[in-house]
Protein backbone atom coordinates (compact mmCIF):
# COMPACT_ATOMS: atom_id res chain seq x y z
CA UNK A 1 0.00 0.00 0.00
CA UNK A 2 1.26 3.51 -0.66
CA UNK A 3 2.07 6.46 1.45
CA UNK A 4 -0.76 8.23 0.08
CA UNK A 5 -3.41 5.51 0.56
CA UNK A 6 -1.92 4.82 4.21
CA UNK A 7 -2.90 8.68 4.65
CA UNK A 8 -6.15 8.52 3.29
CA UNK A 9 -7.31 5.92 5.01
CA UNK A 10 -6.21 7.58 8.73
CA UNK A 11 -7.49 10.51 7.55
CA UNK A 12 -11.06 8.77 6.97
CA UNK A 13 -10.52 6.97 10.41
CA UNK A 14 -9.88 10.01 12.38
CA UNK A 15 -12.85 11.74 11.02
CA UNK A 16 -15.02 9.35 12.26
CA UNK A 17 -13.24 7.84 15.54
CA UNK A 18 -14.27 8.48 19.23
CA UNK A 19 -12.73 10.96 21.23
CA UNK A 20 -10.98 8.49 22.89
CA UNK A 21 -9.10 7.08 20.17
CA UNK A 22 -8.60 10.12 18.56
CA UNK A 23 -6.87 11.53 22.06
CA UNK A 24 -4.57 8.08 22.17
CA UNK A 25 -3.18 8.63 19.12
CA UNK A 26 -2.38 12.37 19.22
CA UNK A 27 -0.72 11.28 22.56
CA UNK A 28 1.49 8.51 20.87
CA UNK A 29 2.24 11.04 17.99
CA UNK A 30 2.52 14.38 20.09
CA UNK A 31 6.00 15.37 20.46
CA UNK A 32 6.40 15.04 16.52
CA UNK A 33 3.40 17.11 15.35
CA UNK A 34 4.44 19.91 18.05
CA UNK A 35 7.94 19.56 16.32
CA UNK A 36 6.34 19.94 13.25
CA UNK A 37 3.63 22.29 13.70
CA UNK A 38 6.02 25.03 15.89
CA UNK A 39 8.68 24.86 12.52
CA UNK A 40 9.17 28.61 13.34
CA UNK A 41 11.53 27.35 16.56
CA UNK A 42 13.80 25.33 14.54
CA UNK A 43 16.75 27.90 13.83
CA UNK A 44 18.34 25.89 10.81
CA UNK A 45 14.86 25.83 8.77
CA UNK A 46 14.34 29.51 9.43
CA UNK A 47 17.79 29.88 8.53
CA UNK A 48 16.86 28.30 5.22
CA UNK A 49 13.63 29.82 4.60
CA UNK A 50 15.13 33.30 5.59
CA UNK A 51 18.12 32.29 2.87
CA UNK A 52 15.58 31.64 0.35
CA UNK A 53 13.64 34.68 0.87
CA UNK A 54 16.94 37.27 0.68
CA UNK A 55 17.47 35.45 -2.85
CA UNK A 56 13.82 35.74 -3.87
CA UNK A 57 14.09 39.70 -2.75
CA UNK A 58 17.40 40.29 -4.40
CA UNK A 59 16.34 38.76 -7.81
CA UNK A 60 18.65 35.94 -7.41
CA UNK A 61 15.80 33.49 -7.11
CA UNK A 62 13.46 33.90 -10.09
CA UNK A 63 10.40 31.99 -7.89
CA UNK A 64 7.28 31.08 -9.02
CA UNK A 65 3.65 32.48 -8.77
CA UNK A 66 1.14 30.81 -7.75
CA UNK A 67 -0.56 30.08 -11.11
CA UNK A 68 2.72 28.42 -12.42
CA UNK A 69 2.70 26.24 -9.44
CA UNK A 70 -0.82 24.83 -10.08
CA UNK A 71 0.02 24.56 -13.93
CA UNK A 72 3.28 22.47 -12.47
CA UNK A 73 0.74 20.10 -10.25
CA UNK A 74 -1.59 19.75 -12.80
CA UNK A 75 0.72 18.62 -15.51
CA UNK A 76 2.05 15.95 -12.81
CA UNK A 77 -0.67 14.72 -12.08
CA UNK A 78 -1.51 14.35 -15.53
CA UNK A 79 1.42 12.56 -16.22
CA UNK A 80 1.10 9.93 -13.43
CA UNK A 81 -2.37 9.28 -14.80
CA UNK A 82 -1.12 8.50 -18.02
CA UNK A 83 0.92 5.63 -16.58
Amino acid sequence: MTATAIREKLYDYIRIADDKKVKAIYMMLEDEITEQIEWWKDKDFTDALNKEFAAWKSGKDKGYTLAEIEESVTNIKNMRKIK
